[in-house]
């Protein structure tokens, strides 16, 4: 299991190495092919910030060569803000006076109509953490009659137990998504104080039980802005490193998810902003060359959190995939548009427009890339 690697990583210690890496150790990073984890830590650390343009062209010139140029399109659905966890951050926390709305099966019907009509193979699902609202069963039903409609189907939900996963990839389920918001074990009850997301461990062990049950994609990634984000990366990549050496048959994906104000002005008065280390845009492409450079299977997928203009530049460097005129809110397409978000969308632009800027940059937006027939 993970956990036990991870007890071997104090994440002190981890931070100071990764502070102290100096321009030799990026130089050296940068002339290699097969890059270690300490290779790694020079591709966050600040040291390689003056070696910016060096990383961008080679993560470009990796990613070509082993995606294309093309960039995957997929949209979340979101079937339900109810949610059992207290999290600081997040406008679907359990103590935030909101209304909640779980979407029966007519309105999900409605909502993949909507989506279809965009152009959309590749849904995400995505509920609070509520287990005896939006449980197995319910997943199973959602997954059961979205599966004729969609070419892949991935969810973000609450962590299942090993059979869970089993039982709902046997439905048509493709890949799930699994963020542990922050390695830092010290303070990660802070952000989730009260509600089974509390369990660090628990957390932290379910791709291990994603792996075991034999699922198509694992997606990781943390809550950018809670931590320290270069030590985050240091330990999301241990994590990514470790469940490819076990479960190689498996395919991964990282995410970058930026805190983002939540408009809570239904609710409350006022916004919540609780990003306390704030990751500049620079920073933010460091990391993305960084993952490349290190891991030149995995797929890396920006959603619409970040600004136009900067998703836009950062096509050719890396990413593999992107979402478009996404709704964070259930029934945000068209059951009830004017719902509580879970966060606040930065990136604005319809599926066509979306299409249109990833052509204007000689690249194919991909709808479908995948069936399970063809899987071996």
């Amino acid at each position: 299991m993970f956990h036990q690697l991870f007890q071997n990583h104090n994440w002190d210690t981890v931070k100071s190495s990764i502070y102290h890496k100096t321009a030799k150790d990026v130089e050296s990073a940068l002339i290699k092919n097969d890059r270690s984890m300490e290779d790694f830590k020079a591709l966050v650390s600040p040291a390689a910030a003056h070696y910016l343009e060096e990383m961008a062209t080679l993560s470009q010139t990796i990613t070509q060569k082993r995606f294309g140029k093309t960039i995957q399109l997929y949209i979340p659905l979101y079937l339900s803000n109810e949610c059992q966890n207290i999290c600081t951050y997040c406008a679907f926390s359990m103590d935030n006076k909101i209304p909640r709305r779980t979407l029966s099966p007519g309105e999900i019907h409605m909502e993949a109509e909507v989506i279809k009509s965009m152009g959309y193979e590749h849904v995400l699902l995505v509920t609070g953490e509520a287990s005896k609202i939006v449980g197995v069963e319910f997943l199973e039903q959602a997954i059961r009659q979205l599966k004729p409609h969609f070419a892949n189907i991935s969810m973000e939900v609450q962590p299942l137990e090993q059979e869970d996963y089993q039982r709902l990839i046997k439905e048509g389920l493709n890949a799930v998504l699994v963020y542990q918001e922050t390695y830092h074990q010290d303070v990660y009850k802070n952000y989730h104080p009260k509600g089974k997301k509390s369990n660090f461990q628990y957390r932290l062990d379910t791709p291990d039980r994603l792996g075991r049950a034999g699922i198509h994609k694992i997606g990781l990634g943390t809550l950018i802005g809670l931590e320290d984000w270069r030590t985050e990366a240091f330990f999301t990549g241990l994590h990514l490193q470790y469940l490819e050496q076990h479960y190689w048959k498996t395919k991964y994906s990282l995410s970058f998810p930026r805190l983002r104000p939540i408009s809570m002005k239904d609710a409350v008065d006022g916004t919540i902003e609780t990003q306390q280390f704030y990751m500049k845009d620079r920073e933010l492409l460091q990391l993305i060359c960084a993952y490349r450079l290190f891991n030149e299977q995995v797929e890396l997928s920006l959603s619409t959190r970040e600004e136009p203009y900067f998703r836009d530049h950062v096509i050719p460097l890396g990413i593999t995939s992107l979402s478009a005129g996404s709704k964070t809110n259930p029934g945000g397409y068209i059951v009830e548009p004017q719902a509580l978000e879970q966060f606040e969308i930065s990136d604005e632009r319809s599926a066509f427009e979306m299409v249109k800027v990833i052509e204007r940059q000689g690249y194919e937006a991909v709808w479908k890339d995948w069936e399970r027939c063809y899987a071996t």
